[in-house]
């Protein structure tokens, strides 16, 4: 500190500092001039022997300002005053280097901001370390998540050790009403300490209290940030009385702005407030496992002693209950970090971007630093100057990288700048992947990593240029060899050049590979016709509709509207209508009559869908064999089913379904399969069939599901002919979710349109600043022959030649970037693996299509040098001389 506070005063009291230091120096003078007179020498030679002894006055100021530290401040802001004057001479570089490192650096800043909002950032609880998910899977059925059931979770909470306490959430939604139509809300039914085992802290109002879940207790809700604040953001809303379910709740808090998981509830509740959680089968059955638990881990218990813990406890389960964790279908429980299921999908497409950002910063550092050595040969004769009057490698050196590194500081400002509309792109991509999308944002940390970023990258722009060799004497002749004096910068500058050709072809073909893989993803038939159908989401109120034949009732009522108006074709209800992305699988254990599981093997899980009679032709579901429902399958009738293709292959193989007698509740009761269907792919287009059941709606009608609507009538027609069915049969139900199958389709394509896109924009700018450097570089090769082009045109050469010539030199450098980026692009595009579906990450078409691209681009970069090469004059050229 001592030493920085000199530095200053030298710096900003530099007069006073100066006559400080000549009175110092006068005062030894004068006292050595004495000392001198005492030993018998006359004034004269006293003082001129002090001096003699003293040593060069100049030197030692020198010596004293070195010590002080001003001297290097002052050395550095005559760097960056000299070097602004010397890039304002030269606006147009100056504004293209500027450019090209806005482009880089800004991709790097706004891809930082997403990985920093979402995989570094610690997540908005205390002590979020010790924050866990408790995972039950059955890994030999293929199921990740089955749930936690509340017996189990009365069981881990007496048993465990090392939690300190465990909680649970599932969701629901149900019909709000407040001051208004009808709608449909998610809603998180949560323990009553929830929020206190997160840790998160109301802004308004207050969280669950033990005697909020006790039954019979007055009903409340907690409403989250985002619905506050799309309902007004009223700040007295606490103590508002809300009707759900027939039942007046009141509003008791706000939460802040935190993730929602594992569903973005809109308002909570406590369990005992839910139907179905407060229903006796899901207080009674182990097998209910509808729940999601979360825990916190005590303090000083580490996560692997938390793991052994819990496997403890698991295996006194599984072995008080093994009929209920069967061996057959590998049943697992394991504690998961909790900030680490916010992100696992997100982390690895945001970890590919940030490399691919990454490339595309090299290139740009490469690019520029190729612009610098073509700037630096028109400085030559000016530094080869400052070098013979003495200035040394170092200080030329310094000088150079200042200025370098004030084009990437003013590259990285405008690279921010371009990075903030960026960020609502990523933002939108990142929020399909993880509920922490909403924490994006440019804060301190993204602000000092630019400046770090724009730091490294014009040291290491400037690095080539500084350290390149000049011959000051050859330099310094009138006329001195240009060619000569740039040999070793060329070199340099073609290294470069295969370096950015090399990253720009891993870049082009991981960007090609997800083109690739999103076209085969559009390619996907999803086993319906999505064409023209528009779809509704249709909820009863639970308490007032608590009879499958009321439900049945209105639902029939409402098709039988619908159907009725004029441009409808057809119209239909089921469950869930294909590639809803919110939908969660129904699964059922399959019993097949002929086919008991072996001892020890368990029931196969399939999906159960709910269908009306017009379910298959509305959504254009092909029939393979046998029927689908009709008026006859009535609640009275016999219990009937049809199954899919895939299901029918598993079980039956060869041999026709129909007539197969299958159970969904352990053999109590059989149904008939009397149709087959084509296989729907229900949960994204690059995902397999599932096995599936589909029941009639007459036969069980559930509380909510879809409309599904074929017409020619405008998808907002369609939305005003439902809701008004509906208001005229019950006002107070809702309808959401209302769009067209289009959308979805297009919805669940999105993801991989995103991504594609991404690399796309990264990969197409790597390619053009590469395109550039391609021209540059063979444009300064031929300013540089322009002597030696002359003399062979002279000498008879033709134009062809002069060409050939040319594109052979860019041959050189293409050649060999293309080697290394097939080389890299062969070991890095594994990593893409996971992003790709149908094509593989050595896909020979890929490679051979963006090697022909770079080849034609880098072809088109070298037209124009190629060109003006052959527009050489020989006598021009030799006048020149």
């Amino acid at each position: 500190m001592q030493g920085i506070r000199m530095s200053l005063r030298s710096l900003l009291f530099k007069s006073r500092a100066e006559r400080e230091m000549d009175q110092e120096l006068s005062f030894h003078i004068e006292m050595q001039t004495a000392l001198n007179v005492r030993k018998g020498m006359s004034q004269e030679q006293a003082r001129t022997e002090a001096l003699r002894e003293f040593g060069g006055v100049e030197k030692f100021k020198e010596q004293c300002r070195e010590a002080h530290g001003g001297r290097r401040l002052e050395q550095l802001l005559q760097d960056l005053r000299f070097g602004v004057r010397m890039l304002l001479k030269q606006p147009g570089y100056s504004a293209l280097v500027v450019l090209i490192l806005a482009l880089g650096i800004g991709a790097n800043t706004a891809i930082f901001s997403v990985v920093n909002g979402v995989l570094l950032r610690p997540l908005p609880y205390p002590q979020e370390d010790r924050l866990v998910v408790l995972r039950q899977s059955a890994a030999l059925t293929g199921q990740e998540d089955v749930g936690v059931s509340p017996v189990e979770m009365a069981d881990y909470r007496a048993r465990s050790r090392a939690l300190a306490d465990l909680v649970e959430h599932h969701n629901m939604s149900f019909t709000l009403l407040d001051r208004g139509e009808p709608r449909r809300v998610r809603t998180g039914v949560v323990s009553w300490s929830f929020f206190d085992v997160l840790g998160v802290k109301p802004i308004l109002g207050r969280t669950f209290r033990p005697e909020d879940e006790k039954p019979g207790a007055e009903p409340v809700l907690i409403l989250s940030h985002e619905y506050w604040q799309s309902q007004g953001a009223d700040p007295k809303v606490v103590g508002r009385a809300m009707e759900m379910n027939d039942k007046t709740h009141t509003v008791i808090g706000v939460l802040p702005p935190v993730p929602r998981y594992p569903t973005e509830d809109e308002v909570y509740m406590p369990t005992t407030a839910c139907p179905a959680r407060s229903g006796e089968h899901a207080r009674t059955m182990r097998d209910a496992r509808m729940l999601t638990a979360f825990g916190r881990l005590r303090s000083g218990i580490p996560l692997a002693q938390g793991r052994a813990d819990l496997a403890a406890v698991f295996g006194q389960l599984r072995a008080d209950h093994p009929e209920d964790y069967p061996t057959a279908e590998g049943f697992q429980a394991a504690l998961l970090p909790l900030r680490e299921e916010l992100v696992r999908e997100a982390r690895p497409k945001l970890l590919i971007l940030l490399g691919t950002v990454g490339l595309v910063l090299l290139i740009v550092c490469a690019n520029v630093a190729n612009l610098a050595l073509a700037r630096l040969l028109h400085r030559q004769r000016e530094l080869a100057l400052r070098t013979a009057l003495g200035a040394g490698r170092g200080r030329i050196a310094r000088q150079l990288l200042t200025e370098s590194a004030l084009l990437a500081l003013a590259g990285g400002a405008a690279g921010l700048l371009l990075s903030i509309p960026a960020l609502r792109l990523l933002t939108a991509f990142a929020a399909r992947f993880t509920p922490r999308a909403y924490e994006i944002g440019v804060d301190g940390t993204v602000l000092l990593f630019t400046v770090a970023v724009s730091l490294f990258t014009g040291l290491l722009a400037g690095m080539a240029p500084a350290f390149s060799r000049q011959d000051p004497t050859a330099m310094l002749k009138e006329g001195g060899d240009r060619g000569t004096a740039g040999g070793r910068s060329l070199r340099t500058r073609n290294l470069l050049i295969v370096f950015q050709l090399a990253a720009s072809f891993m870049l082009l073909i991981g960007a090609g590979l997800t083109l690739r893989s999103f076209w085969e993803l559009g390619q996907v038939d999803p086993g319906f016709r999505p064409e023209r159908v528009t779809t509704a989401g249709l909820h009863l109120d639970w308490n007032r509709y608590d009879t499958e034949e009321r439900r049945w009732v209105v639902l029939d009522d409402l098709l039988r509207r619908v159907k009725a108006h004029p441009g409808v074709i057809s119209v239909a209800l089921g469950s869930a209508y294909p590639l809803d992305g919110e939908s969660t699988p129904w699964t059922n254990e399959l019993l097949v009559e002929g086919h008991p599981p072996r001892p020890g093997e368990a029931a196969a899980p399939v999906d159960l869908r709910i269908a009306s009679t017009d379910y298959f032709n509305t959504l254009g579901i092909p029939i393979l064999e046998g029927r689908v429902f009709t008026d006859a399958d009535h609640a009275d009738a016999l219990p009937v089913a049809v199954v899919n293709r895939s299901l029918a292959h598993r079980f039956w193989g060869d041999r026709s379904p129909i007539g197969q007698r299958i159970s969904l509740d352990g053999g109590e009761n059989w149904r008939t399969v009397v149709g087959m269907v084509g296989d729907v792919k229900q949960y994204g287009l690059d995902s397999k069939a599932a096995d599936e059941i589909y029941r009639p709606f007459a036969q069980y009608a559930i509380g909510g599901g879809n409309l599904l609507v074929r017409s020619d009538l405008p998808p907002v027609t369609i939305e005003k002919l439902v809701r008004d069915s509906m208001r005229a049969i019950d006002p107070e139900q809702p309808v959401d979710g209302v769009r067209t199958l289009e959308e979805a389709r297009a919805e669940s394509l999105a993801p991989s349109r995103l991504t594609t896109t991404l690399l796309g924009v990264f990969a197409v700018l790597a390619l053009v600043i590469t395109a550039a450097g391609i021209a540059g570089i063979l444009a300064f090769s031929v300013s540089q022959r322009t002597h030696e082009i002359g003399i062979r045109m002279a000498l008879g050469a033709v134009p062809g030649d002069v060409r050939f010539m040319i594109l052979r030199q860019a041959a050189m450098l293409v050649i060999p970037g293309l080697a290394l980026g097939m080389a890299g692009a062969l070991v890095l595009t594994r990593v893409l693996s996971s992003l790709l579906f149908g094509v593989e990450p050595t896909d020979p078409v890929t490679f051979v299509a963006v090697s022909l691209l770079l080849l034609g681009v880098a072809a088109v970069a070298c037209f124009v040098p190629a060109r003006r090469a052959t527009e050489i004059h020989p006598m021009i050229a030799l006048r020149s001389m």
